[in-house]
């Protein structure tokens, strides 16, 4: 697969996080999902990569739920990746959290819970709704071209 100069750095990165097999397809489903129009799932990040005529699609799904891969390493990469490259040297790094609950249900989702649910909830009457309690991290940074931060 062609890809600019530039990138091949940023991807070779995360080629230990990876055994060499799930890396290449890895590397397929993060191209084609940035390439991807809509809804980004592995079936569309594999149509926009032309290989919607490959037989067996599932050597691709494996790389979310079965492969062995370790992703606390891979965020430590990409947080390191981020810091050196938008923070400026000696600048303190600021980090904002957010909280989403997504709401799925079914016998497979075995870490769903229930919690607050602060858009529905006011002061006299508190819902809780049952979901997978996302948090995401963010580093802050300040872009030359921008009078905005950005996350």
């Amino acid at each position: 697969m062609f890809l600019p100069a530039e990138i091949i750095p940023l991807f070779e990165s995360f080629r230990p996080v990876f055994t060499e097999p799930t890396y290449q397809k890895a590397l397929v489903l993060v191209i084609g999902t940035v390439l991807t129009k809509g809804r980004r799932t592995v079936t569309a990040a594999l149509r926009v990569m032309g290989l919607e005529q490959e037989g067996d699609w599932s050597k691709y799904h494996h790389v979310l739920n079965r492969a062995k891969w370790d992703g606390l390493m891979l965020s430590y990469i990409l947080l390191h990746l981020i810091v050196d490259t938008f923070v400026v040297m000696g600048a303190p790094v600021e980090i904002t959290v957010d909280e989403t609950l997504e709401r799925r249900w079914g016998p497979k989702i075995s870490k769903r819970g229930h919690w607050r649910d602060s858009l529905a909830s006011g002061r006299k009457m508190n819902v809780s709704t049952s979901g997978l309690r996302w948090l995401v991290f963010c580093v802050v940074v300040k872009l030359p071209w921008s009078d905005l931060y950005w996350s």
